[in-house]
Formats: C-alpha cells, structure tokens, sequence
C-alpha cells in the first residue's frame, strides 16, 4: 500500500520530550506532519520542570528536515492547555491531529496511597487529556476534521502497585469512549492505545530509547506505528481501544455477557445464584458500542425475557 503521509497536517503531542511520546512526534514528523513538542519536562513523579527535553527533540525533528516546534506549557492546568494550542495555532495556524500522551507515575499500594497523590494523576491523566482536547475541539469542529489518539494502560484491568494510575488510566477510556461518540458527526475520531514499552515510567532508561528494562526489547518505536494510523485520515476506527507494543498489537474491548432474564419481579440472591453460570458464560458476549446502543440492548433483552 502507498506510505501513510501527514503532510500539511498539524499535530500535538503531551509528553513528546521522551519515551512513547517522543517516539510518536518523531515518526509524525517523519511522514510529514508539523509537530508541536509538548513536554512539561518533569520527573516521573510530576515534580519539576525543564525546558530541554521538549527542545531537543523539535531540535532533532528540525535536524532531519522536518517542523516543530516545542512547548513546555502544564497540561495538567487550563491555561498551560491553552498556551499550548495557542503555540500550534500561532505557528501554524491550524489543529488536526491531538496524541494525548503525558503523565505521571509513582507506585504507590493501598491503603498507603492518599487521596491527595490520586487526585494528582487524575490532574495529569485525566485533567490534562480534558484540558487540551477541550481547547481543540472547537477548531476541530469548524474543520469538520480532527485524530485524537488517547493513552490508557492496561493498569485499568487492576493491579495493587498501579491503584492511583490504573483508576486514572479507566478515566481516561471513558473519556475516549465519550468523545468518540460526541465527534461522531462531526468527523472527530477519538481512540486510544494502551502502550506496552521500556521507558523510564516502567524502567527503561531516562530517555525512554533503548527499550531495555522490566519489558526488554518493547521500544517506545514500536508503539508508534499504531499510533500513526489511528492519526491518519484513513483511520478506520473510532471509541476503540488498543494494545500496541513489542511488535504486538491487539484491540482491547469491554464485553457483556448475554446473561440471565428472570421471567418475573420475584428475584432473589438464590435466584441469581442459581443462574450463576449463565450470568458468567463468555460464550455469547457482544460487545456494546455506546451506552445508547447497550440501553437498548438491554431493554430489548428484558422485554423478550432472554
């Protein structure tokens, strides 16, 4: 097939100073996209701030013929969001493509974990993919054109040392399975990744480039490849989910069983242990596209006594 370009396409990417973000800003680039660099240059943790890494990379997308620009705007506030889509619209005069990419991570198990360090990574994750796709989408809208590419993790299936990023990480779907049914008419297609790769956040290296660490050989580049698709105009998905990393990629769903109707209002705990394995059995599960549809469905199910 003929090579996937972005030329004349203009497109923002969080966290792009290192690792997955830095990755997906320089294969943009690459295909011909005008890249805006944004990084706040924090530690893992969220604490500081540095300039460099966001200026190195636009440097090197420059050095290799291409445009960007760096941004160092904190997408965690509503004014760092809209400096930053100021910064892509007074440079190039336009929004089509949004990989909301940055965040933070510290482990943390419960009960130790205070509430105040959960409603940080949801300020991160979650506030900050709000904060800048809020500033885009009008421009979105009036285009009648936008990509965005959300990242979630695999955190929201449950693990004990992920409890703060994995519940901000579900937030994050949610949000992507929102958008994605309010841009429906709009022609904005919203989708996210769920990224599997050695960074410093999972430990890899500062920079995120050797692929070396708790997941060898999953190089932040391997991820991008997806990434690039679902931001192309040829994109042929939207409120989708996917696994992307170590040369695998995979979609990820939320599924329903077909379950148990009971065939009067007498329900009981014994009643619903008795059904136990219907409720459980995967044989039949569909895969609902929209809280609409599944009402629907659902009613549907109920009137017919299924």
């Amino acid at each position: 097939m003929e090579p996937l370009r972005f030329d004349g396409r203009v497109a923002i990417v969080t966290g792009a100073g290192r690792g997955i973000g830095r990755a997906h800003a320089l294969l943009l680039a690459e295909r011909g996209a005008r890249v805006v660099v944004n990084d706040l240059g924090s530690a893992s943790s969220g604490d500081g701030s540095d300039a460099g890494p966001a200026e190195q990379v636009a440097a090197a997308i420059r050095a290799a013929g291409g445009d960007a620009v760096a941004d160092g705007s904190d997408v965690a506030s509503v004014d760092g969001a809209a400096r930053l889509v100021g910064r892509a619209l007074d440079s190039y005069g336009r929004v089509d493509i949004l990989v909301n990419n940055a965040g933070i991570f510290s482990p943390a198990e419960f009960p130790a974990l205070e509430l105040s360090e959960l409603r940080r990574y949801f300020d991160v994750h979650v506030g900050g993919s709000f904060n800048v796709t809020r500033e885009c989408w009008p421009h979105l809208v009036r285009a009648g054109y936008g990509r965005i590419v959300m990242t979630t993790s695999h955190g929201i299936l449950g693990s004990a040392p992920l409890i703060a990023y994995g519940t901000a990480k579900g937030g994050v779907f949610a949000l992507a399975r929102a958008l994605a049914v309010t841009g429906k008419d709009l022609g904005i297609l919203v989708n996210s990744v769920a990224p599997v790769a050695a960074t410093r956040l999972a430990g890899g290296d500062d920079d995120g480039t050797s692929g070396q660490g708790v997941l060898d050989g999953s190089t932040p580049a391997l991820v991008s490849p997806l990434v690039s698709l679902l931001c192309h105009e040829s994109c042929p998905v939207s409120g989708e989910t996917f696994l992307s990393g170590g040369r695998r990629h995979a979609r990820l769903f939320v599924a329903e069983t077909e379950g148990y109707v009971h065939p009067g209002a007498d329900v009981t705990p014994e009643v619903v242990a008795e059904h136990w394995a219907r409720i459980m059995d995967e044989s039949a599960h569909y895969v609902p596209v929209d809280t609409t549809t599944w009402l629907d469905g659902n009613a549907a199910r109920i009137a017919a006594g299924r």
